[in-house]
């Protein structure tokens, strides 16, 4: 499994690669087949002013994606709100290929 995090026009600490990190490694329960997870965390501007910070996963399995985008006042919140709506796009997807 190969993880990327970009950081688009700022520069993430260590506390919080690490943070994301530990929870990307979660979704290999979900999926022993993931060959890439991107993460992008970027800061949404409106006329110079931060607003909000941006999450996207993408995770690229064999035959398939998933991509999920959260937005909140904190890069680790909109990050669990993605991990959380991905991992219920994974556990919906591995129901279904069992069914």
């Amino acid at each position: 499994m190969n993880v990327n995090i970009q950081t688009v026009h700022f520069s993430a600490d260590k506390k919080l690669l690490d943070f994301i990190n530990q929870k990307v490694q979660k979704l290999s329960i979900f999926s022993d087949r993931i060959v890439r997870i991107n993460v992008f965390l970027k800061l949404d501007n409106v006329i110079h002013v931060v607003k909000d910070k941006v999450a996207e996963i993408s995770v690229h399995v064999p035959r398939q994606s998933f991509f999920v985008k959260s937005t909140s006042k904190s890069f680790e919140q909109s990050f669990d709100e993605a991990i959380d709506s991905l991992l219920g796009q994974m556990k919906k997807n591995k129901e279904k290929k069992a069914a």
